[in-house]
């Protein structure tokens, strides 16, 4: 079911879209959460230094005596002050977002330097949210306008990612879902030429009269390639239709002299040549008539409709009985099939011909099997090789040992019959009933659904 559904040009055009639109809104997510993190930085370390800016505003201001105080109420912001430059700072100052915004606010009025280092001490703010997410630790060295050294630590994090909610999940499945009806919609409207011509290629297959394809619908490809199927059409057409004419043509402007050689031959005083000569001549008209069916089968302008086949198929064994032959018939689907109706007929004749013909009796069955219908004709013939089962079915193939030239016919009534079944999207099969069985069964499969 999935290989099948893989093979089809639609399911593919889909497939691509959803899973190219799917790709490219993970991409664009990815990309979003990382300027999403990285504006997130820089606005928190502009508001750290901002927050450093206004310390070091507020201790200029205030008397000496009272800076140690102002320093422990800072330090519940989460600002940690420092007047001696007592802890060294290992490493050196570091460029950062903080870093560019501290140098951004002071510019050239102040020396200042910021170090990112390990949080493991760094101050945490007392009544405070708690934060998820990357914590970012900072240490800020410089001195006040009276000459005091001032070394500040502070912290601020980065937002971790949301988790995923109720109404998120929704726009995501919201999101799927219009993208995958678009697709599908895109995916249908693409591959819809492409299954216009193959209907008109099995419609042409059934029926070489069927209209051509309209020339003057859909983009620039889609005319070139309905341009170039129905010329296509128009030659095959053309072709056949020339060669039905010309054995048409012969077979009546033969049809003629033979009626008179054959009342010449009447006239042969001897009658063991009377009788031979006569022989070739019906041969001879024979193969003549069965040369245009052949013909005919290939180019049938009759229209498909409902054939009750058991009827038919009773009709054509009741028809070989009444002429004294030796045919049994079981067996009914109880439903009517699509079909040719004069063609399907010539078809199972023709396989019960062959049958009497070589085999003496038939047994003709027919079933409903899998939304199909077979038709089982098996004959007491002697059966044929192996290696000559689909042989037979080229035309004017005859074999030369139990099925020979000595029972008539042209070798046409089975290349006939294969012919047929095609056209109605069957199958023609032959096969021998065993080693130790003679006969041969015949079995033609029709679609019944």
């Amino acid at each position: 079911m999935i290989k099948l559904f893989l093979n089809s040009m639609t399911s593919r055009i889909f497939l691509i879209l959803v899973g190219g639109t799917i790709i490219t809104g993970a991409l664009v997510m990815v990309l979003a959460e990382y300027e999403r993190k990285d504006l997130m930085l820089q606005g928190r370390s502009r508001n750290a230094a901002e927050r450093v800016e206004q310390v070091i505003l507020i201790l200029e201001a205030s008397p000496v005596t009272s800076r140690q105080a102002l320093a422990t109420i800072i330090e519940k912001s989460g600002i940690r002050i420092d007047f001696s430059h007592s802890t060294t700072v290992i490493g050196q100052p570091a460029v950062t977002e903080f870093s560019k915004a501290l140098n951004h606010i002071f510019g050239e009025s102040r020396a200042v330097s910021a170090f990112e280092r390990e949080a493991s001490d760094c101050p945490t703010r007392h009544g405070g949210r708690n934060q998820t997410g990357e914590r970012h630790c900072q240490t800020v060295l410089t001195s006040l306008k009276d000459g005091t050294p001032l070394r500040l630590d502070l912290a601020y994090q980065v937002g971790a990612t949301p988790p995923l909610r109720g109404a998120y999940l929704v726009n995501i499945l919201v999101f799927l879902f219009v993208v995958s009806s678009l697709a599908l919609v895109v995916a249908y409207i693409a591959s819809k030429p492409l299954r216009n011509l193959a209907q008109a290629a099995r419609d042409f297959g059934k029926n070489i009269e069927h209209p051509p394809l309209p020339e003057d619908q859909g983009p620039t490809e889609v005319r070139d390639a309905s341009l170039a199927f129905n010329s296509m059409q128009s030659s095959i057409r053309n072709h056949i239709q020339e060669r039905t004419y010309m054995l048409a043509a012969i077979a009546h402007d033969l049809q003629t002299p033979l009626t008179r050689l054959r009342l010449r031959l009447e006239k042969v005083s001897d009658e063991e040549l009377r009788a031979r000569l006569v022989a070739d001549l019906t041969a001879t008209q024979t193969m003549v008539r069965e040369g245009l069916d052949f013909a005919q089968s290939v180019s049938t302008k009759e229209e498909f409709e409902a054939v009750d086949l058991d009827s038919l198929v009773a009709a054509i064994c009741n028809d070989a009985a009444d002429a004294g032959l030796d045919v049994i018939h079981t067996g009914a689907i109880g439903r009517s099939i699509m079909a040719y109706p004069h063609s399907l007929r010539r078809c199972i004749s023709n396989l019960l011909d062959n049958a009497l013909k070589y085999g003496k009796f038939a047994h003709v069955s027919i079933k409903l099997e899998d939304s199909k219908a077979i038709v089982s004709i098996i004959d007491g013939g002697p059966g044929i090789p192996e290696d000559q089962l689909e042989t037979v079915f080229q035309p004017f193939k005859r074999l030369d040992d139990s099925r020979s030239r000595n029972s008539g016919g042209t070798g046409l009534g089975l290349t006939i019959a294969r012919i047929i079944a095609g056209q109605h999207r069957g199958t023609l099969k032959l096969k021998n009933m065993g080693p130790s069985d003679l006969g041969l069964i015949a079995t033609l499969e029709l679609p019944a659904a």
